[in-house]
């Protein structure tokens, strides 16, 4: 009793009982204990420590201390533990509000999400269709180290490039320089050729090419060798062709007829080559030599350096560089050709990847090509995206003060900044990827018309990794871009003022709502009137005289040898079926001249100035008549006279070029030949509707036309004539398909480009027009419902409806006025500078931006009246209670 009575007086002091409280079992209790609990919890443990102790052993309080902690190893008193949990349910918390206000203003919601769906499903597939320009021709493996030969030759002071080539240049260039060049390959190029086995015949494009060339293009083999051209009897066709003429049969060694006179068999199937491929329309690959030793005129073009018939493709050497290899064969014509040296030609090489961006040349620079488009539809894309961000941020905005309550009260309990601008973010980013999943709808409905108007075989890459990036970073950016400005906005509030109910909105901020609603119609104004300028321009090209008459005009290529020699039977027999008025054969068709010569000569010629090609076309007799072209001056080919042999009828543009006074009966020579000019024709356009004519001389000779032309009798109908005219083919050239063109669907394809600039532009142009309206009536509907209690007041006052919309509808007029007197020289400024890549163009007439200026003016009072009228039309007794 002694002792104890002395122990619990050595220890009277808590400070010195604490410190044989167990400390390993009060960290583990401090470690997992709820901050809530633990005050309480260690001053009861403390306190039963210290009465044990004093009452009992100090063994027997340690035991019951470590007993206590672990009975507080319960899911109630442990604390959770802070983690990524937490944010977790803070965004959850942000979501789950963020959609309530979704739900809570459905109006103003589906004006943010619809609006925004459409604008991201606009950029979405402008980006498929830049994607696609972007990685043309990269299907070949070799894609950065594949060149064409090409040249720059000087014709009248004017630098022409062409990608035409003579043979000889081949040769020199892999004896001079071989090193440059992994390969070398001659091409033809591509026509369409019969194919037949059998009785089977089918009409397919193609071209002779070295053997080179398809390890060269990395050609996809499926069966064959790549190497197979190196025997001049072996073809490769591409999966389609084998499949068209062999069906699910083994296509290898099979045994074809080309143009029924050349007999080839099948070494090799490649996959089809991809739409965006320079090379896609190259449905089979015959040999070089075959195609040497099938054409006598070869023989002679081997040794011709003027004879700029070919192409050359090539692939440089690992270490090789395409400027330096330029630099090196740069004269390699000039040298090797004293008969060319008068045009001083500069031969280069030209990489696959500039092909079809860059493929424009202006006096031997290049001056771009589809590169302006992607720069163009790049920025329409980010423009219609950001018009439907505006609408976001200007519906956001002006509806600050009803969110300004929420604001105040989340400050007020200590919510900061970072906090909010979280929240606001976060609503942005449930609105944008809502409108993100309707356009990926939208853009799959859109996606077939979208391919059929812009040219295209695009599809959405849903397989690839790639694709989910880059629409996680494409929801992303549009967040930030949409919902930043006004999650800062709303941040920046006062809760003070807020909950005092003395907040405002300040007299200024309306103005960044403004500058943004004149943004957005100045972009739509803008491609308003640059849709106007392109269809004026194809309307202009479209009417342009053309020289002739194309109605009814119908081309048939005489591909293989059966139908020569039987012009007269032909003739004879379609006259006789009473559908066909008149035919003619001729070297080039009506849509294209395919061949330009030099070496033409004349009494006043300058020699050291005037070095010119004349594009020259051969016909028989009755071309004139069958081609209705406008004889100006002397007469039609006639075989009333033999000497039309010798005679030769010019267009307007060569009678300019040669500075003719009085052409007819004048002496021409080309080459050492003489021809007496007998007839002078109006220019008749036959190439780029956009460009001038050139100078084209027509010469008499049956031995060089590749084309029937054939007038359909006006008064039948166009399919009865047809297959009238099928049983005459069938009846004399019975081994070729019969097929055909009508010149007027040929000429339309020369506006193929420019009208699907157009027609986009105008969809574009639409949609934009449709976001900016989404948003003014958005707009219009919230200043509506702001101004209520005013509207009723001034009714109650005599307020006639009339000067209700009049008051409520002058600030957005203001504002589209402003847009449009900022859109209107913009867009004439770059148009214009569009417009001058065609020689043949409009002048932009005055009524095109007043038009669109009036258009727009029309749509913003029709967007703002519905819902302006409407309010001003309401009882003001509902008005005045409403507040």
């Amino acid at each position: 009793m002694w002792f104890g009575h002395a122990r619990r007086n050595s220890f009277q002091s808590l400070n010195e009982i604490e410190k044989h409280i167990p400390k390993i079992a009060r960290k583990l209790l401090l470690r997992f204990l709820r901050d809530d609990l633990v005050e309480e919890v260690l001053g009861d443990l403390e306190e039963d420590f210290s009465r044990n102790f004093i009452t009992g052993s100090l063994f027997r309080a340690k035991v019951t201390y470590w007993y206590q902690v672990c009975q507080y190893m319960r899911a109630f008193a442990i604390r959770k533990k802070k983690s990524h949990h937490n944010h977790f349910d803070m965004f959850k918390n942000y979501f789950k509000i963020s959609w309530r206000n979704l739900i809570r203003n459905r109006g103003y919601s589906s004006i943010n999400i619809g609006g925004l769906a459409l604008g991201m499903a606009i950029s979405v597939l402008i980006g498929l269709w830049i994607l696609d320009e972007l990685t043309y021709n990269q299907y070949h493996k070799n894609y950065e180290r594949i060149v064409q030969v090409m040249q720059h030759q000087t014709t009248d002071g004017v630098i022409g490039t062409s990608i035409s080539m003579p043979i000889p240049l081949r040769a020199a260039m892999q004896e001079g320089y071989g090193s440059e060049f992994t390969h070398l390959s001659l091409a033809s190029w591509v026509y369409e050729h019969v194919l037949s086995k059998g009785e089977q015949k089918i009409t397919k494009t193609g071209g002779f090419v070295e053997p080179a060339f398809p390890e060269m293009m990395t050609l996809k083999m499926l069966a064959g060798s790549l190497t197979a051209l190196k025997d001049q009897t072996s073809i490769l066709i591409a999966e389609s062709t084998a499949k068209a003429l062999f069906g699910e049969g083994d296509p290898i060694n099979q045994s074809l007829r080309m143009d029924n006179k050349l007999d080839v068999k099948v070494g090799g199937v490649y996959e089809d080559i991809p739409f965006n491929s320079q090379f896609n329309d190259m449905q089979f690959i015959a040999a070089w030599d075959l195609y040497l030793v099938s054409e006598s005129w070869l023989k002679v073009a081997k040794q011709q350096w003027y004879n700029n018939s070919f192409q050359i493709f090539a692939q440089l050497a690992p270490r090789a560089d395409a400027s330096s290899v330029s630099e090196k064969i740069k004269n390699l014509k000039m040298k090797n050709s004293p008969e060319v040296r008068a045009y001083k030609p500069e031969v280069f090489v030209y990489p696959m990847r500039d092909w079809h961006l860059r493929s424009e040349w202006k006096n031997g620079a290049n001056t771009g090509g589809r590169i302006q488009m992607v720069w163009m539809f790049g920025t329409i894309g980010l423009f219609v995206l950001l018009l439907a961000c505006i609408n976001f941020m200007n519906l956001s905005t002006a509806r600050s003060e009803k969110r300004a309550k929420e604001v105040g009260i989340r400050m007020a309990i200590g919510s900061v900044r970072s906090q909010l601008i979280n929240q606001f973010l976060s609503e942005s980013f449930l609105v944008v990827l809502l409108s993100f999943l309707i356009c990926i709808g939208l853009v799959i409905l859109a996606l077939p018309a979208f391919n059929q108007l812009s040219g295209k075989k695009i599809i959405l890459p849903f397989g690839t990794v790639e694709f989910w990036m880059i629409s996680f970073v494409f929801i992303v950016v549009t967040t930030l871009l949409a919902g930043s400005y006004p999650a800062l906005y709303l941040s920046s509030f006062h809760p003070v003022k807020i909950l005092k109910g003395t907040f405002k909105s300040g007299r200024y901020t309306s103005v960044p709502r403004k500058v943004l609603v004149i943004l957005q119609f100045t972009v739509s104004v803008s491609l308003v009137i640059g849709t106007v300028i392109i269809y004026e321009q194809i309307r202009f090209s479209k009417a342009r005289p053309v020289g002739y008459d194309r109605s009814g005009l119908v081309m048939v290529q005489m591909s293989t040898p059966d139908f020569f020699g039987k012009y007269d039977v032909l003739r004879t027999d379609l006259k006789n079926t009473g559908f066909v008025d008149e035919m003619a054969e001729v070297s080039s068709p009506l849509w294209y001249v395919g061949s330009y010569s030099a070496g033409f000569s004349w009494e006043t010629k300058d020699p050291t100035s005037q070095q010119s090609d004349f594009g020259t076309i051969w016909v028989t007799q009755e071309y004139g008549k069958t081609t209705k072209w406008n004889m100006l001056e002397g007469r039609d080919f006639s075989s009333d006279f033999l000497s039309d042999s010798s005679a030769m009828i010019l267009n307007e543009a060569s009678v300019k070029f040669m500075g003719l006074v009085e052409p007819i009966g004048k002496t021409v020579k080309w080459g050492y030949r003489p021809y007496h000019v007998i007839g002078v024709v109006e220019d008749m356009v036959v190439e780029s509707p956009y460009k001038p004519v050139k100078p084209l001389t027509y010469l008499l000779d049956i031995n060089e036309v590749q084309w029937i032309q054939m007038r359909l009798t006006p008064e039948k109908t166009t399919a009865e004539a047809l297959v009238a005219i099928e049983g005459v083919f069938k009846k004399n050239v019975p081994s070729v398909p019969f097929e055909y063109s009508f010149v007027d669907d040929e000429y339309a394809q020369k506006f193929v480009a420019e009208e699907r600039i157009g027609k986009l532009a105008y969809v574009f142009a639409t949609l934009a027009i449709i976001i900016s309206c989404l948003g003014l009536f958005g707009l219009a509907s919230f200043v509506a419902e702001q101004r209520t209690k005013e509207i009723g007041i001034r009714k109650v006052l005599g307020a006639t409806v009339f000067g209700l919309w009049r008051m409520l509808s002058r600030d957005f007029l203001l504002l589209i006025v402003i847009s449009c007197l900022i859109a209107a020289p913009t867009s004439i400024y770059f148009l214009a500078d569009w417009l001058e890549h065609y020689q043949y163009h409009i002048e932009v007439s005055w009524w095109i931006p007043v038009t669109a200026i009036l258009g727009a003016l029309f749509l913003t009072l029709f967007t703002v009246s519905f819902q302006v009228i409407r309010s001003a039309m309401m009882n003001p007794v509902n008005s005045l209670k409403s507040e």
